[in-house]
């Protein structure tokens, strides 16, 4: 990108693409572009989108049922097979929704299997990237689990559903066992539908030391309240012994902008900065991205790359 701001998109170029949609923000608007390029530039055929009233149209961003059926929402053959195995084996009260993991190109959901499921098949290059990211925590990878919860429904966690995308099991450089647990955003607003507060929250957030103030009312709002639950969920599996530490990871593009505003002001209420003693961290896809160059993997930097981060390409739709 020649300049350090995202554009916005003129609507004639939106409809043109089949990606006008008006309540879009600014980030979203330019990756639902790209997203659409990328189809387009890969002839695959477009998919539709119905909306609350019921109403369907073409949308650019969408793949048709039988290309996403195939596996084209992801980056390799490889990946597309272990999605469908993680899809028939997931895990009982898993939410996989199937119309955003294989027709929606612009959903989290797919990144995280284009991201991390190459890593889960090659456990020699799953152990040289996570110990790039995380030089200071990770040893080994002992395991890589897909919209995986340690404890859904159970009372001595957070009682709920709350999962995280992806999680990760390893063993740290004191031998001692860990766990990384991400949670991937690509559009969001971090504006989603809120969970149903439970009394559980509160006994979890005063138990679990995470916060300065365990009570705050911002903690349960947008837009931090899924990752105040989800990182309570990461301490309460240290607290009842099923690791001996972990950190919960959010991964976020470094423009959108509403997510590292979420992420700043949730780092607020927590007791310390440092993932060592708050167990919480954030990095961006262009981190994971660069993690990918140092391993030597560049097949999947330039395909990571294309896919979700190639603002220049926008760029040139714009100009041209």
């Amino acid at each position: 990108m020649k300049e350090k701001r995202l554009p916005l998109i003129p609507k004639h170029i939106l409809k043109a693409h089949k990606v006008n949609e008006p309540s879009d923000h600014r980030f979203i608007s330019v990756a639902r572009l790209l997203q659409s390029l990328w189809r387009e530039e890969r002839n695959l055929p477009i998919g539709s989108y119905r909306n609350p009233k019921g109403q369907k149209r073409r949308l650019g961003s969408r793949l048709s049922m039988d290309s996403g059926k195939r596996g084209m929402n992801f980056l390799t053959p490889e990946i597309a097979k272990l999605v469908y195995r993680e899809y028939v084996y997931q895990e009982i009260g898993a939410l996989i929704d199937e119309e955003r993991l294989w027709t929606n190109l612009l959903s989290s959901q797919p990144l995280c299997f284009n991201l991390f499921g190459g890593l889960k098949l090659d456990e020699e290059k799953a152990n040289r990237f996570f110990k790039s990211l995380f030089p200071d925590y990770v040893q080994s990878v002992e395991g890589i689990y897909f919209e995986h919860s340690p404890a859904r429904g159970n009372p001595d966690y957070t009682h709920d559903y709350t999962a995280f995308d992806v999680f990760i099991e390893c063993i740290t450089p004191n031998g001692e066992s860990g766990h990384i647990a991400i949670e991937v955003k690509y559009a969001e607003s971090m504006t989603e539908p809120l969970a149903q507060l439970r009394p559980r929250y509160d006994e979890l957030s005063r138990q679990s030391g995470l916060c300065k103030d365990a009570d705050a009312k911002e903690l349960r709002q947008h837009p931090v309240q899924q990752l105040w639950r989800e990182h309570m969920l990461s301490r309460a599996l240290v607290q009842n012994g099923r690791y001996d530490s972990g950190r919960f990871i959010v991964i976020y593009p470094m423009q959108n902008y509403l997510c590292d505003r979420a992420v700043k002001s949730y780092q607020k209420y927590l007791i310390s900065n440092e993932p060592s003693e708050s167990g919480f961290k954030t990095l961006t896809l262009e981190d994971c991205i660069a993690a990918y160059r140092e391993i030597g993997d560049l097949d999947m930097v330039d395909a990571l790359y294309g896919r979700y981060l190639d603002f220049e390409r926008v760029e040139d739709v714009i100009f041209s």
